[in-house]
């Protein structure tokens, strides 16, 4: 029987939550901690299902690590992973664990299987893949051409420039620029527009803190050099934004709350998500350490999400509490996350009685005409339909499926957002 979180409704918030760290802050370092030469101390490292899968991989790849919850000191390999015999990896749902990972083993010694979830075998990892090969890499498809599962046997490169289309997700790129010191320098051109760029600054800022230089075009073009990666000690990793915009929403609707854990400084794009809500009529505060959010007078928007896809979801349920529809656009990449996001908004909003239409790559809903039934949400096994729908419970009494989701990104959402509650 699926398990059930009843929410009842939630007049105000009022408070401070701290952050956990940023999952693709957490598993980007802890794989470039496992390649540089040193050891690195990594702090306010996310723990959820995704960061485990990474930290189990790299257990069964050889790396030593001393694992202290939040902070994980690990003992660098000071090259690539070096295997005998063939060695499978289950890494469940995690695409920040699968598409890195993919790339650097493709670089290492040994034979390896890639596999997951049942979603994550329906999850595209084409573009990368043909990348890789067209360097020379060995890189076969178990189950159907351009998605996993993969078994990859280690190689060298035959090649130091590589095209690859920008168009279904940034993880590519950023795997290649992260596997860039394996290929002893690498060139890589994006065919197209790029979305969600934003992580790739990310995770260049990332390979700033390991000592690699890239230079770049915009998002156009990226050259890396032969240098390798040299351990910065350690590294703090900020607190998940994407995961914030949950209660920077809460609060936008009625309350006012204070974020620790991320700032002003922030080096991940979804930071801008305060720069929308400022936009529909809340009153936001940035300081170099935390946010905090106050209620206001939201208005509808009309607004392309293309750099911020994963934040994008939280304004979907804010719809029901803005003067004026909210059209989301430029988000054909929510059709290949963890479930079809699209169709599975739709389908949730609209036990609501709301009016909701979507397209390839919008959304638009209207919350001026609601019901007030009971309402159950399917969660689809994705963590943030889960903490998304979360947001309803301003609206009325809710029931959420499966609610343990959560627990791939932010296990504890639910008991922080209670904890705010007014």
């Amino acid at each position: 029987m699926t398990e059930q979180l009843k929410i009842n409704k939630i007049d105000k918030v009022c408070g401070t939550v701290t952050m956990p760290g940023s999952k693709s802050l957490s598993n980007r370092a802890l794989l470039l901690s496992a390649l540089c030469s040193g050891t690195t101390v990594l702090k306010n490292v996310l723990r959820s299902d995704d960061t485990d899968r990474m930290l189990d991989a790299l257990k069964a790849l050889g790396v030593k690590y001393e694992d202290k919850g939040q902070c994980i000191s690990v003992q660098g390999l000071g090259h690539a992973f070096d295997c005998s015999g063939e060695i499978t990896l289950d890494l469940g749902n995690a695409g920040t664990a699968m598409r890195p990972l993919c790339a650097a083993l493709s670089l290492s010694k040994g034979s390896f299987v890639l596999t997951g979830q049942v979603r994550m075998m329906e999850r595209p990892i084409g573009p990368l893949t043909e990348a890789l090969k067209s360097l020379g890499l060995d890189i076969e498809y178990l189950n159907n051409d351009g998605y996993p599962p993969l078994k990859i046997k280690g190689s060298e490169v035959h090649s130091h420039s590589v095209a690859i289309s920008g168009a279904t997700s940034s993880q590519f790129i950023s795997a290649l620029l992260m596997v860039a010191p394996l290929c002893q320098g690498l060139e890589i051109k994006v065919v197209g527009d790029l979305i969600s760029k934003p992580y790739v600054d990310l995770t260049i800022a990332l390979l700033h803190s390991f000592g690699i230089k890239v230079e770049r075009q915009g998002y156009n073009h990226f050259t890396l050099g032969s240098a390798y990666y040299k351990s910065p000690g350690s590294y703090l990793v900020e607190g998940d934004t994407t995961s914030a915009t949950y209660f920077m929403a809460a609060a936008a609707i009625n309350g006012e709350v204070e974020i620790k854990g991320l700032g002003k400084n922030s080096c991940q794009g979804d930071i801008k998500f305060l720069d929308v809500l400022s936009q529909m009529g809340a009153k936001v505060t940035l300081s170099d350490e935390s946010v905090k959010v106050v209620k206001g007078t939201l208005s509808g928007i009309d607004i392309d999400m293309n750099d911020m896809p994963d934040a994008a979801m939280t304004l979907v349920p804010m719809a029901l509490f803005t003067n004026g529809p909210v059209r989301i656009t430029n988000i054909a990449s929510w059709r290949v996350k963890e479930t079809d996001r699209i169709s599975a908004m739709v389908t949730e909003m609209s036990k609501l009685g709301v009016k909701v239409t979507s397209g390839r790559d919008y959304i638009y809903i209207d919350g001026s005409v609601k019901n007030s039934l009971p309402v159950v949400f399917d969660t689809y096994d994705d963590h943030r339909m889960a903490m998304s729908m979360s947001l309803v419970a301003f609206d009325r009494d809710i029931i959420i499926n499966d609610p343990k989701c959560t627990a791939k990104t932010f296990p504890n959402y639910f008991e922080l957002l209670e904890s705010i509650r007014a």
